[in-house]
């Protein structure tokens, strides 16, 4: 068995300069825990798979292709490979959201 909690994981360096950290990273999938706090956004890029985002605290704008919505505390949001995407947090509160990406980019 594998347990693995996020706060006890290393802040990776990233083009964005917010508090992300890997929290399982295999084969078949990666995911990674991104603190974002009020007015921090993660940049439009893509990735080379699928991608999907799963909201666990506070409220996040996600820009996902031509579409832009609002997903709240444990939403599940999809974001297809190489389709552009961002995130931002407008609010005045912490948003978190766990990020899984399918399978493992290499």
């Amino acid at each position: 068995m594998e347990i693995n909690y996020w706060k006890d994981k290393d802040i990776k360096e990233n083009p964005h300069g917010v508090d992300v950290r890997e929290v399982y990273h295999h084969s078949n999938a990666q995911i990674m825990h991104i603190n974002l706090k009020p007015g921090e956004v993660v940049k439009p890029h893509k990735t080379p798979v699928d991608v999907f985002f799963v909201v666990m605290e506070g409220e996040i704008e996600f820009n996902i292709g031509d579409e832009v919505n609002i997903a709240e505390k444990e939403a599940i949001v999809h974001s297809p490979a190489n389709i552009m995407h961002a995130l931002a947090n407008k609010t005045d509160s912490i948003a978190s959201v766990l990020v899984a990406k399918t399978p493992s980019p290499k």
